[in-house]
């Protein structure tokens, strides 16, 4: 069986950065001596030479490439379980992670979590953007406990609680040629030059997919952080935009029109997700609680 240890692999990762044995050891407090006979150990242990020694420092072979790769890997799981385990640790969980779609961070996510964190001043919050499908399928596979969802993202493994109303819509400058349409169709507009989110964003993968399954590519003229940027550039005339509805009641000031686009996919009420059949923590259920609270309280679309 082979024998080494952490303190092993976090030698050898410093020494390989460091390219350098005695500032390789400065960095994880050994002596060069203690060192030096560790990696050998290493090595031997491993069954293969790591590291060869040049004119001007260190170098990796083959072999200290693969270790190097795979030693991080494991120092990063570790330390991902120890920040996971750690809200545990002392009887109380004090930290609860909630992933979410591009339209819930952007809107109303950052307000209600404010407030709860305002009422549970020793909480904290991880909370990370992903795809509805993404997020359903974490929740279902127990991967996190809380997620928010668009209502047609639906999964026989998740129980889902509803959040808020919304719906993407069609956002034109109020002079453009499509201000005065009701109601339109994706396919209608999809040729149109675009604003949109970065990319990596939720809604940006969406929208590109959309725009693929009509066999089209879009026309992006921008690419911005927020969806009060995309509006704004709207505004400018740059292009015409897909955004939740509410994004844009926000940006009263802005000369701006809305119209409705005639896809069933629009519709985007969101939801509170949680495995079904399965007890979540106590933090986390009281989370729930007051996301399913607050969207009681808000006015209707």
């Amino acid at each position: 069986m082979t024998k080494y240890d952490l303190t092993d692999l976090r030698l050898f990762i410093a020494v390989a950065e460091k390219r350098n044995l005695t500032k390789g050891a400065q960095d994880i407090f050994l002596a060069p001596s203690s060192a030096s006979h560790r990696l050998k150990l290493l090595e031997e242990n491993i069954g293969a030479q790591l590291m060869v020694r040049e004119a001007r420092g260190m170098s990796l072979t083959k072999a200290g490439e693969i270790l190097l790769r795979h030693a991080k890997k494991v120092l990063a799981t570790l330390e991902q379980m120890q920040s996971d385990i750690s809200p545990y640790t002392h009887g109380n969980q004090a930290h609860v992670k909630i992933w979410a779609n591009t339209n819930a961070i952007h809107t109303y996510l950052p307000d209600d979590l404010g407030a709860f964190l305002e009422i549970n001043p020793d909480v904290s919050v991880t909370l990370e953007e992903h795809s509805s499908e993404k997020i359903a399928l974490a929740v279902a596979n127990g991967d996190i406990e809380l997620g928010v969802v668009a209502e047609y993202d639906k999964s026989a493994d998740v129980q889902l609680y509803p959040y808020k109303q919304d719906r993407l819509v069609l956002v034109v400058p109020i002079v453009h040629n499509l201000a005065t349409t009701k109601s339109i169709t994706f396919e209608e507009v999809v040729n149109y030059p675009f604003v949109i989110l970065n990319e990596g964003s939720a809604i940006h993968t969406f929208t590109m997919n959309k725009a693929a399954l009509l066999g089209k590519h879009l026309n992006i003229r921008a690419q911005v952080k927020s969806f009060d940027a995309v509006c704004r550039m709207v505004n400018s005339g740059v292009g015409v935009a897909v955004v939740p509805y509410d994004s844009v009641a926000y940006q009263s000031s802005l000369k701006l029109t809305t119209v409705e686009l005639e896809e069933p996919w629009a519709k985007r009420n969101l939801m509170v997700c949680v495995k079904k059949n399965s007890e979540i923590g106590t933090l986390s259920q009281q989370l729930l609680n007051h996301l399913t609270l607050s969207s009681s309280s808000q006015p209707k679309a």
